[in-house]
């Protein structure tokens, strides 16, 4: 299962809420992913100041500022049930 980043910040309630939605899908999808706070580096904090939270696949941008479940199953493979 690939990792996935999860871009966030601190006091970010939209972060902590998109974590929380991950939580609740972790064992479902065996979902692994680790947080990074933007506000640690520069350059990240330039490029998804306006964006977080942003949830990053190998491949690029998932989704961001809410948690995009289809979009999430489709990069996963998973069936969405919808």
């Amino acid at each position: 299962m690939p990792v996935l980043t999860l871009y966030t910040r601190h006091g970010c309630h939209l972060c902590e809420d998109m974590e929380q939605q991950l939580m609740r899908l972790k064992q479902e999808l065996d979902l692994v992913w680790v947080c990074v706070d933007i506000d640690a580096d520069e350059s990240l904090r330039q490029q998804y100041n306006e964006w977080v939270p942003v949830l990053m696949g190998q491949s690029g941008e998932i989704c961001h500022h809410f948690l995009d479940e289809v979009a999430l199953r489709d990069y996963l493979h998973f069936p969405t049930g919808f």
